[in-house]
């Protein structure tokens, strides 16, 4: 699979880390911390790939991975899936260790709270076959192998859970007694020797995972004393309640799959209604209710010929089969916490919790199952801007955000444009996003297949050669050591190649390939996955098939030769289109104010008559900005006003700095006559101030030229202290600024 840019940059991280913590003395700890749906699975499969691959590992390796309930199986399943056709690593259970021991290279999958019930658990407790875990381990030690233990999904949750977690961890650690453990969470409880950390925004860039979660959309939410109360949560709603939580989250449902087909994406959205964990006469009495209003009042049941309700429950489970598929038929998915653990369903984008739930804490295990975005290999977030969020209906009375959430992540404050806006269409830039110059990104497989083609591989290379010849120095005998000198000693016995030797001698082909690169894995991958697509499209070889004849074809006879011509052209190619590239930036031809913003507990409300957007939300940065704003609100010159944002597509920006780097303008604003202004409150002492200016005035000139009607520039005020001066804003070639003089720049009269 291809893996996006932070992954590849976290997996360099634990793999340098973890290497200087296993040169170390045992009893190291190393902590990755990553977002819900950044794929720390997946990352830490590659990882343990690359860790057992690396020669400066000296020690042979054996791995335990412990998760909680019935991760472990999941977590199993993933990896299996992963090193199906590398054949890296081997992942097993306790029943399926050979001699009672845990091998090189092999990953063995429980639950990690089960080590704590020695009187009944069947792993931890001894018996006369000697085959428990304590055994286990002294034999996997006494071959000479180092434990390493990856403890997955630890999380920290408020009150006395959060104890029971952390002192089963700690026992884990304390009976295994690992030479390092790898604690693996979005919301990890031990303090490492070194620690790897996602950042929300960085799983963000590669629109993995949604932009926020909005709270009770339409609805009037207030942030006070750390609480969110919220209006559908008052008195007025007591009577229907529930029913206006999920109607509420039903009509959001029906507008996400307008959107989704506008898209042209086969996306059917999903609601998950959360059920308290406890069992107990209310919770049965509000899954009943819950039941009923479904079918009485949306049309949506288990019952065959509807099929929109699945139901999974302790004991319970009804249509659930394909639900996690983006197709699936059902509309509602009822469960509880506990039993859906690890549970990965990316289409599901609705939540709809109730009172009775009992915790008002939103915590990353509520709200992370509708984190992930459905179509994650896009890259890209979706031009419906209503899609890229997910949404939460609760009656709460008072909602808590907790700290395991990145902050601002949740919004509960929803802007939207006024509905008399009209189209502007302005062109917008936003950062493309290119992989350093150093690496190989998936272009290069194009660029390699082209090139093949281009030289004709198909047709050069010896497709019947699939021997490869090794061999070995032999009973060599030297009558004088001077005689070595200069001497070349070639190998005269031949030896039999296994699938292991195959692989290390094309690793080494590949490596020693790479010749405008560093040879780091990612480029290496790269190279392999060239090469296995050329035999796939050209000879219609599928790797996961023909690895070994594919690969001893490569290898053998003249052929290393012919492929690396074309690795080399190919690598040729690729720099210069990279440097290129390095600093384009995407265009947008029709950008308009988007349709809704949200916003978190750091930004508050201010009364504005002209903001384009209602209500207005606002985070300023400086007294300038606020000031400026107040000036727009007040003009009468003005329709409308526009605050604008600084990231990715969603905001208008312009090109500066040669071209290369997006400026997000902070004010568009609507003239009643017509006019477009793009205002930027920006102080003359700042360093960028000459190149923003300048690309600034460059892009108004250049759209008026395509009959736009368009001013502005960087503004400011004559009293740089209380603003209290002129609005002057600058339109001159930034040779011609001068610090603390306004004489050439031109009066703001609104």
């Amino acid at each position: 699979m291809q893996l996006k840019i932070y992954q590849e940059d976290a997996i360099a991280d634990l793999l340098d880390k973890a290497k200087k913590l296993l040169s170390a003395d045992g009893g190291k700890k190393l902590v990755f911390k990553a977002p819900t749906g950044s794929g720390k699975t997946i990352m830490m499969a590659e990882f343990l790939k690359q860790l057992v691959d690396d020669k400066e590992v000296k020690q042979p390796l054996s791995f335990i991975w412990a998760a909680p309930k019935k991760l472990h199986i999941q977590s199993k399943e993933k990896l299996d899936n992963y090193y199906e056709k590398i054949r890296t690593l081997e992942c097993s259970y306790f029943e399926d260790l050979n001699d009672r021991k845990i091998a090189e290279n092999e990953i063995l999958f429980f639950n990690w709270s089960s080590v704590n019930k020695k009187g009944t658990n069947t792993i931890v407790k001894e018996n006369e076959q000697e085959f428990y875990l304590s055994k286990v381990l002294e034999r996997t030690r006494e071959e000479g192998r180092t434990i390493v233990l990856i403890i997955d999904e630890v999380h920290y949750s408020s009150g006395q859970m959060d104890k029971k977690e952390k002192s089963a961890a700690l026992q884990l650690r304390k009976d295994i007694d690992p030479s390092l453990t790898i604690e693996v969470s979005a919301t990890p409880i031990f303090e490492g020797d070194y620690d790897v950390k996602i950042l929300v925004d960085d799983v963000k860039k590669e629109a993995m995972i949604k932009k926020s979660l909005v709270l009770n959309e339409n609805f009037v939410n207030v942030f006070k004393e750390g609480k969110i109360k919220t209006e559908l949560g008052e008195k007025k709603f007591d009577k229907d309640s529930e029913k206006t939580v999920i109607g509420e989250a039903l009509k959001k449902r029906a507008e996400l799959i307008k959107s989704y087909k506008k898209e042209g994406s086969n996306i059917n959205p999903l609601v998950l209604i959360q059920l308290p964990d406890r069992k107990g006469q209310r919770e049965d009495e509000l899954k009943d209710k819950v039941i009923k209003i479904l079918k009485d009042d949306f049309n949506i049941s288990t019952e065959k010929g509807n099929n929109k309700l699945a139901i999974w429950l302790s004991g319970e489970h009804i249509n659930k089969e394909d639900v996690e598929k983006n197709d699936s038929e059902v509309e509602v998915l009822l469960f509880k916490q506990a039993i859906a653990l690890g549970w990965d369903c990316p289409r599901a984008q609705i939540m709809a919790l109730f009172r009775e739930w009992h915790s008002p804490i939103f915590s990353i295990q509520t709200v992370g199952r509708i984190m992930r975005m459905p179509e994650p290999d896009r890259g890209i977030y979706y031009g419906e801007e209503i899609l890229n969020y997910g949404y939460i209906y609760t009656n709460i009375t008072n909602v808590v955000i907790d700290k395991d959430v990145a902050p601002g992540y949740v919004s509960f404050l929803t802007s939207k444009r006024i509905d008399k806006y009209e189209p502007i269409n302005l062109v917008s830039v936003y950062p493309k996003r290119h992989r350093e110059k150093t690496r190989l990104s998936p272009r290069f497989i194009e660029i390699f297949l082209a090139q093949a083609k281009a030289d004709s591989l198909k047709s050069k290379i010896d497709k019947t050669a699939k021997k490869v010849d090794i061999k070995i120095i032999s009973d060599y005998k030297a009558s004088d050591i001077d005689t070595l000198a200069g001497s070349k000693i070639v190998g005269d016995k031949s030896i039999t190649v296994s699938d292991a030797d195959l692989q290390k001698l094309f690793d080494y082909f590949v490596r020693n390939s790479l010749r405008l690169f560093y040879p780091e894995d990612r480029s290496v991958n790269r190279v392999k996955e060239s090469i296995y697509k050329f035999f796939e499209k050209e000879l219609k070889m599928d790797y996961s098939e023909k690895w070994e004849e594919i690969v001893k074809i490569v290898l053998s006879d003249d052929n290393p030769q012919r492929f690396l011509n074309v690795l080399d052209k190919a690598q040729i190619e690729y720099k210069n289109e990279t440097e290129i590239r390095e600093g384009e930036l995407a265009k947008l031809d029709n950008w308009n104010v988007p349709e809704v913003l949200s916003f978190g507990s750091d930004y508050t409300e201010e009364a504005r008559n002209k903001s384009v957007m209602k209500p207005f939300y606002v985070k300023y940065l400086s007294e300038l900005e606020k000031s400026f704003t107040e000036f727009l609100d007040n003009s009468g010159k003005v329709e409308w006003w526009y605050k604008n944002g600084n990231r990715d597509a969603t905001f208008f920006a312009v090109p500066y700095d040669e071209d290369k780097t997006p400026f997000y303008v902070d004010f568009v604003v609507k003239f009643k006559d017509g006019k477009i202004g793009l205002f930027d409150p920006h102080g003359t002492q700042f360093s960028d101030f000459e190149p923003k200016s300048d690309g600034l005035q460059k892009y108004i000139k250049s759209e008026n030229k395509k009959s736009k009607n368009l001013f502005g520039g960087l503004v400011t005020n004559t009293d740089q202290v209380n603003y209290n001066g002129r609005w002057v804003y600058f339109t001159e070639n930034s040779k011609e600024f001068k610090k603390g003089e306004f004489k050439n720049w031109t009066d703001l009269e609104l």
